[in-house]
């Protein structure tokens, strides 16, 4: 298969949440493919930071503030891509957060709070990204979604909730979306070292070590592990894909 099915030269890609993480690394895979990125976050100086070493890589990136659960704040996000490029052809939604507690823990502001961010906030972005797609005659949107999209947790209902709404609003908007060329497909990451994940090793051990035992590749994922399906997602290899979900865990929920 001829490489330049995965060439993003000159594509414009927004990435949620890539000021770290999955998120820096999927912008970073995407800038290494040719394509322009724009680092999206709400925290300045994490994002500053993270541009600057995209930048530093050879790849061309700016930053942008954004808050995905402030309509606002996310509009004026994508009237700033609006005036920079003129385009728009690749869309990742990233920015997540989880919150750890039984379900009958949960306050309402939390229970808002993770699902705002996680469900609400894709949908805004995908909102804004649809206008300036629709208007260039197509587009690639990635939500990123979890393991915990496809079986319950116990103990981050908020969170599994909104990464199951990942995948039905990526399959509701894959649909009402084929006909202006946009693919919407989600990428569901099993358990991956990142900040997210970071206390398992030192504050629960013993749980690190089962759920390290489940996977039968025999290890946890690194951020960098997602690129290939995101540069895939995001290149004309997969324009006849919509509204799929690809699971990158190891094996861990096949077994």
């Amino acid at each position: 298969m001829s490489t330049s099915l995965f060439d993003l030269t000159d594509k414009v890609a927004f990435v949620t949440g890539g000021n770290g993480g999955i998120g820096f690394s999927i912008a970073k895979a995407l800038g290494q493919a040719g394509a322009k990125i724009i680092v999206g976050g709400r925290n300045s100086s994490k994002t500053d930071k993270a541009t600057k070493a995209l930048v530093g890589l050879g790849i061309s990136a700016i930053a942008i503030d954004i808050d995905v659960t402030q309509e606002e704040s996310t509009n004026k996000a994508f009237v700033e891509i609006s005036r920079n490029f003129e385009q728009l052809d690749i869309l990742v939604n990233n920015a997540g957060i989880a919150i750890r507690k039984m379900p009958q823990e949960y306050t309402i502001e939390e229970w808002n709070s993770v699902i705002n961010t996680n469900l609400t906030g894709a949908h805004l972005c995908c909102q804004n990204a649809y206008q300036i797609m629709v208007k260039a005659g197509g587009g690639k949107i990635i939500n990123i979604g979890s393991m915990t999209s496809i079986f319950g947790s116990d103990w981050v209902s908020a969170y599994a909730a909104s990464k199951g709404g990942i995948v039905q609003l990526t399959k509701s908007l894959a649909i009402a979306w084929a006909d202006k060329n946009i693919q919407i497909n989600s990428i569901l990451p099993g358990w991956i070292h990142t900040e997210l994940t970071e206390t398992y090793k030192t504050n629960r051990p013993k749980r690190y070590r089962e759920i390290k035992q489940r996977i039968p590749q025999g290890r946890w994922g690194e951020p960098n592990e997602m690129a290939g399906a995101a540069i895939f997602l995001s290149s004309h290899a997969s324009d006849y894909v919509t509204g799929t979900s690809i699971i990158v865990d190891g094996g861990y929920s096949i077994n």
